[in-house]
């Protein structure tokens, strides 16, 4: 059990087992793996407290119901096995700015926050525009061999490395 403790994992095998989940998916529900339709039904969720049902007569909401279903619970997973993972690893940390984050940009809690808000909000957008996200294109996508999926992939990666540049290697 010494493997369940490493900082870090083979990428061929967490590869190799997230393929293997997405074809028990696939079996077992006749869905494709994805998480962002997950944080589209969240937000209805959190809408529905201060709407209530006013919230389903909205269209996109019509079409996706803001429950709790077998996505929904694959994120919570996700967030779950993250901390237990790390936990296991002796990584679990509270931390506020990376390290990466605190040489190229400083200790300040507030842009970094801000930023990450920015993020995750163009990330969602993103996501619902292109009616899929990294897991639902790059994984279940291009393994269907969608076309849109294989441009998608490459543009995450494209992008990704386009970002990392401008952020970590052009200011030092």
């Amino acid at each position: 059990m010494e493997w369940f403790r490493m900082e870090q994992w083979s990428p061929y095998i967490c590869g190799a087992g997230i393929g293997v989940l997405s074809w028990l998916t696939f079996l077992l529900s006749d869905k494709a793996l994805g998480t962002s339709t997950s944080y589209a039904r969240t937000a209805g969720m959190i809408e529905r407290l201060f709407r209530g049902k006013k919230v389903s007569q909205r269209t996109f909401f019509q079409e996706i119901v803001p429950h709790v279903d077998w996505q929904w619970m694959l994120v919570l997973g996700i967030v779950i096995g993250a901390f237990i993972s790390s936990a296991a690893s002796g990584q679990a940390r509270i931390q506020w700015v990376s390290e990466p984050w605190l040489t190229a940009f400083g200790a300040a809690v507030g842009p970094r926050l801000v930023v990450a808000f920015i993020g995750g909000a163009l990330l969602g957008v993103g996501a619902r525009w292109g009616e899929g996200c990294t897991s639902g294109h790059g994984i279940s996508g291009t393994m269907q061999m969608a076309v849109a999926s294989w441009v998608a992939a490459v543009c995450f990666f494209v992008g990704g490395i386009a970002v990392a540049t401008l952020l970590y290697l052009l200011p030092g």
